[in-house]
């Protein structure tokens, strides 16, 4: 059942891409599969939302299955949508070569910790706690592909999805708490990716630097202009 619902999964967002591709065949390739990237990372969030992950991941009311314990059926479901979706991503970033080493890694990670929880039948809870906190900041950052395209990113709009982008990465994203329940395999993959997400949180930092930098010359640059002409 799991087996056919992880194919399922992937056969959907592979047909999701396609319909993307035929709507929008001017726009390339990347503009589609960003289009996947960005349903996805909103219908897993709220799915994964929805599951509530336990008070040792993120705060949440009772009831709640504690973490390390039997997946429940949702959380399955939930689980293999991902799933599919890694598949398909990956699969979709090796063809295209798009991504680096470090994308390719989390990618490989974030497959491996769900074939896990999956097989294993526990740690869903966490599980989804952690694609949740992972998936949270994605639809923004697809936000700010689609807003360069557009040629809108450097607008207040721009400004506003960077800096909610940054927040929920480091105050989400970053965030990591343990427990005595989950499995030391899982703990260790949970590790992995707390690890992961530091090293994308320093190169978020160095965005910051630099676009605050940027933002300042700009704005002496302005202010230099406007003495000039009065």
């Amino acid at each position: 059942m799991l087996v056919l619902q992880v194919f399922c999964s992937l056969i959907g967002w592979f047909c999701l891409y396609l319909l993307f591709c035929y709507t929008f065949a001017q726009r390339g390739a990347e503009w589609s599969c960003r289009l996947v990237t960005l349903s996805h990372g909103v219908i897993i969030v709220l799915l994964t939302g929805y599951v509530k992950p336990p008070d040792e991941v993120f705060t949440s009311n009772p009831p709640l299955r504690p973490a390390g314990t039997e997946n429940t059926e949702l959380q399955s479901v939930s689980l293999a949508v991902c799933l599919g979706y890694f598949f398909f991503d990956m699969c979709w970033c090796v063809c295209f070569h798009t991504e680096g080493p470090l994308m390719l890694a989390h990618h490989a990670g974030s497959i491996v910790g769900i074939l896990l929880a999956l097989l294993m039948g526990v740690s869903g809870c966490e599980t989804c706690g952690a694609i949740f906190g992972s998936e949270i900041t994605n639809p923004l950052l697809q936000t700010r592909w689609f807003l360069r395209q557009l040629g809108l990113y450097d607008s207040l709009l721009g400004d506003a999805v960077d800096l909610l982008f940054i927040v929920l990465f480091a105050t989400v994203r970053v965030e990591w708490v343990t427990s005595p329940r989950p499995t030391l395999i899982m703990k260790l993959g949970g590790v992995a990716m707390y690890a992961l997400a530091w090293v994308f949180m320093v190169d978020i930092a160095r965005f910051c630097c630099k676009k605050s930098r940027a933002k300042y010359k700009k704005w002496q640059e302005n202010s230099k202009l406007k003495e000039a002409q009065k």
